[in-house]
């Protein structure tokens, strides 16, 4: 998979990825480069079956445990047919999410199942980003931002507003533990001034 650059976006619910994807995307296209915007869960035909199974119904719908082995299948799929060929076409891959939102959601803020994310990961992915931006936006903020979208895939939000604040806290904890791949980027300004720094950081 060597060639293409892998970036990925975190954060909690709310804090803009999508939409910084979109202007980030636009940006190295203009400078000629070739960018695959993609997802997780999903990204992949397969992936997003499992994506619907993950993100709508009732909160309690799947155990933690579950859920890694369900983030796992759709992200081992998004692997194989999406993120691998496009990096080694030498493409910039940018993606709304990866394993970093299961070692926050799964990992942290439902139970304490790091290790099991990781051993899962090792085995099974065995592939990091080569940049991840942490959005970073008070959870209060974020919540009004999604109760404002809408939307059908709310089952994690309505795990409540102390769920966000415990996944702040773990994309956070990421970013001091992986200094050298994970920059926190205020997202609570205006899309373009967030923008404007996402664009320092990847250069």
């Amino acid at each position: 998979m060597a060639g293409g650059r892998f970036i990925t976006f975190e954060g909690i619910d709310g804090s803009g990825k999508t939409t910084q994807i979109r202007a980030l995307a636009a940006r190295l296209r203009e400078r000629g480069e070739a960018v695959v915007e993609t997802r997780e869960p999903g990204g992949a035909p397969g992936a997003e079956e499992i994506r619907r199974l993950l993100v709508e119904g009732a909160p309690g719908r799947w155990s933690p445990e579950t859920e890694i082995l369900l983030f796992t299948a759709a992200r081992r799929d998004h692997l194989e047919r999406v993120i691998a060929p496009a990096l080694g076409r030498g493409e910039t891959v940018l993606c709304d999410r990866y394993v970093d939102s299961t070692r926050a959601y799964q990992g942290v803020a439902r139970a304490d199942l790091r290790s099991t994310v990781d051993a899962l990961h090792d085995r099974m992915i065995r592939r990091e980003a080569d940049l991840t931006l942490i959005l970073d936006l008070d959870p209060g903020e974020a919540v009004a931002r999604e109760r404002a979208r809408g939307g059908a895939e709310d089952r994690f939000e309505r795990f409540g507003p102390e769920f966000q604040v415990r996944l702040r806290a773990a994309f956070l904890g990421l970013a001091a533990e992986f200094p050298a791949r994970c920059h926190v980027v205020p997202a609570g300004e205006a899309p373009p001034r967030v923008a404007a720094r996402i664009a320092e950081i990847v250069g």
